[in-house]
C-alpha cells in the first residue's frame, strides 16, 4: 500500500492510499479518482515531504530492541535461577522464617530452603541476622 497526497482543481488537498503506484496512475488515467470536497475529477497528486527515518528515531528504534533483548536475557536468567533453586532446595512455602530460624539456630538441619515470608518477617530474620533474599519470580498461581 502507498499513500499519496492528492490536489484537485480548486486547491483542495485529501489523502489516497493505492495498492502501488500503478494502481494510481490507472484510476487517475480513468478518471475514477474525485475530490471529496468538490466532485471533480480533476485530480493529481500533491508534493508531499518524505517520511524519513531521522537520526534520533533510529536511535530510539535502537534502544528500545537493546532494551528488549536486556528483558529477554534478564527473563532467561530469572528462569534459570528458579530451576537452580526448585531444584537444590526445598520449598517449605508460607513457614520459611519458622524454617530459617530452626536451620540457624541449629535445631534442624542445615539445608537450602526457600518460600514466602512478609516484608516483617523478613526485617526480623535480618535483625537475627539470618541471610536471606528475596528471589525475583511471580508466583505461577496467579497467572491467568
Amino acid at each position: 500500500m502507498i499513500l499519496f497526497q492528492l490536489k484537485c482543481e480548486h486547491d483542495h488537498e485529501f489523502e489516497g492510499w493505492f495498492k502501488d503506484g500503478a494502481t494510481y496512475e490507472a484510476q487517475a488515467e480513468s478518471g475514477d479518482l474525485s475530490c471529496p470536497v468538490c466532485g471533480t475529477s480533476n485530480v493529481g497528486k500533491a508534493l508531499m515531504a518524505p517520511r524519513l527515518r531521522t537520526s534520533r528515531q533510529k536511535e530510539v528504534a535502537a534502544e528500545k530492541q537493546q532494551q528488549k533483548a536486556i528483558a529477554e536475557a534478564t527473563q532467561a536468567a530469572i528462569a534459570e535461577i528458579r530451576k537452580q533453586v526448585e531444584s537444590n532446595c526445598e520449598n517449605v512455602g508460607n513457614k520459611f522464617a519458622e524454617e530459617a530460624r530452626k536451620i540457624h539456630y541449629g535445631e534442624t538441619e542445615k539445608r537450602g530452603i526457600y518460600g514466602q515470608a512478609s516484608v516483617k518477617e523478613t526485617a526480623e530474620l535480618v535483625d537475627e541476622g539470618i541471610d536471606v533474599m528475596a528471589l525475583p519470580w511471580d508466583d505461577e498461581t496467579k497467572k491467568n
